[in-house]
């Protein structure tokens, strides 16, 4: 049984968490899937937490005509998933408005000011807005454009205008770079706020703890000790009625272009020179550049890709991906993405990363694993194999189970001198007695606060498009053979073939 968090020791004399100003939540999409799954429900735990400032509100905006009523009726099923008392989210819920929205209402930015002075007189929110963009990509350009109207309308209001922008940013180098003029011809860069829930995790965000604030990690952290680094995320799950959403995306620019990207960024940045926003975001920005560009003969050595079939998972059959709902007969959508990638710099040269993704593997994990050299004489052969001997790996779990946990070799008990690995495990529920919080409640704290650490730059989503960029034109203009891995297994063989040619495996997850 848990400890309570007032009476664990590990959370003893911790200051309480920060609470922004009074603000408007002005949020596009209000009715979607993302809304009511994960912004909503993460807006209710930071009301139980009393992180909400007393002059909220929410102001959902949708094409359809609806009462506020009707509003929060709607949103209340989200609220109670939330874990919130029924207080909490009855108060919550009375601070929800709606307003209907037409992106080509000639109208559309006075009667949005209109709607929003009228919350600031009822709720003293003082003019403060954070707008979020929960829409599809299609949607960004226009809304921005009234925005901007917007904007002009309230020139001289006082408080801060900030906006919230959801992946996918760009489908490639040139979208991401057209939205980015887009976004930047009304807000400025310090208002924009480029969502990547991956950075919103507890151990994503403790990778930094780990490597800064601990003398025995960072002295190792390079390439005289690391021998490669992986960075893994398996999902059991399929596309889940999101057929169409996926055949535009794939596993590369769904998950590895902006999720592993910068999962990799934290794990080979420097020291920034101090712990604030542009300081953080530059040594990320740094790793990126640093990153050898892969050329077209490079592509087909270092990457692979594969589209799932039939299988089982859990014992149960599962469809193939081309048989999913809204998929191509014919589709060479890719559902999982393996890549191996240098980083040129002092630190790194010569250590490989490997990053892979995919759908309807065995497990749902995600972890960062650091694996060390294999010791220079080994002293004690006792036959126990390159498992004994490669025993030092340490791991990040960022879900499920989020925590760290370090493997080294130990002596079996007994006569003899036999070594088999072991785990030190921490984990963050155990420990402080208490579950994380959400990512989307840390991140959506983080913007009504003005904290842009956890959020992407748009010079860093350029740079990393640039990388991927040569793998998608290969991908494109080469015929895959799908499908070539079965649901259920942990992806195409070829994945393990190119970790065999640096004398490496997969981490068993």
């Amino acid at each position: 049984m848990m400890a309570e968090p007032s009476d664990n020791p590990f959370r003893a004399g911790l200051a309480r968490e920060r609470t922004p100003g009074p603000c408007v939540l002005v949020l596009f999409g209000c009715r979607g899937d993302l809304a009511r799954r994960k912004i909503v429900p993460a807006l209710g735990r930071l009301a139980q937490h009393g992180l909400l400032p007393p002059s909220f509100a929410l102001l959902g905006v949708g094409r359809v005509e609806l009462s506020d009523e009707a509003f929060r009726e709607e949103m209340r099923p989200s609220l109670e998933k939330s874990g919130a008392s029924d207080e909490v989210a009855a108060g919550l819920l009375s601070t929800f408005h709606y307003r209907q929205f037409d992106t080509s209402s000639e109208d559309g930015a006075a009667s949005l000011k209109e709607r929003l002075d009228e919350i600031d007189r009822s709720h003293g929110t003082g003019g403060n807005r954070l707008f979020y963009l929960s829409t599809p990509p299609s949607a960004f350009e226009p809304i921005v454009r009234r925005l901007d109207e917007y904007r002009k309308l309230c020139a001289g209001e006082p408080g801060s205008q900030r906006i919230i922008v959801e992946k996918p940013f760009g489908r490639d180098l040139s979208s991401a770079r057209e939205l980015n003029r887009t976004l930047l011809g009304v807000f400025d860069e310090s208002e924009v706020y480029r969502i990547d829930h991956y950075l919103g995790k507890e151990t994503v965000q403790n990778l930094l703890v780990l490597r800064f604030a601990n003398a025995i990690f960072e002295p190792l952290w390079n390439r005289r000790y690391i021998d490669h680094v992986q960075i893994s995320v398996s999902e059991s799950l399929g596309v889940e009625g999101r057929g169409g959403y996926y055949e535009e995306s794939g596993a590369l620019r769904d998950m590895i272009q902006n999720h592993l990207l910068q999962l990799l960024c934290l794990v080979a940045m420097e020291p920034p020179a101090a712990l604030d926003a542009e300081a953080i975001r530059d040594e990320r920005r740094k790793v990126l550049r640093s990153i050898r560009p892969l050329t077209t003969a490079e592509v087909p050595l270092v990457t692979v890709r594969g589209q799932y079939g039939k299988g089982s998972i859990d014992g149960r059959p599962v469809p193939g991906y081309r048989e999913e709902e809204s998929v191509a007969d014919d589709s060479r959508t890719e559902t999982y993405a393996a890549l191996r990638l240098d980083v040129d710099n002092w630190r790194w040269a010569g250590v490989p990363f490997f990053l892979r993704t995919g759908k309807r593997l065995p497990k749902k994990v995600s972890e960062v694993s650091i694996h060390f050299k294999d010791i220079p004489h080994r002293l004690f052969d006792d036959g126990g194999g390159r498992d004994a001997w490669n025993a030092n790996v340490l791991s990040l779990r960022i879900q499920p189970d989020e925590g760290v946990s370090l493997r080294f070799g130990t002596k079996v008990p007994g006569f003899d001198i036999r070594i088999r690995p072991v785990k030190m495990d921490f984990q963050y529920g155990t420990s402080f007695g208490t579950a994380p919080p959400e990512a989307y409640e840390r991140l959506v704290l983080d913007a009504l606060i003005g904290d842009p650490t956890l959020f992407i730059r748009g010079d860093v989503a350029e740079e990393a498009w640039k990388l991927v960029m040569p793998i998608l034109e290969v991908w494109e203009n080469t015929p895959p053979d799908y499908p070539n891995y079965a649901a259920g297994s942990f992806g195409p063989a070829a994945a393990d073939e190119m970790l065999e040619r640096d004398d490496c495996t997969w981490r068993r997850l």
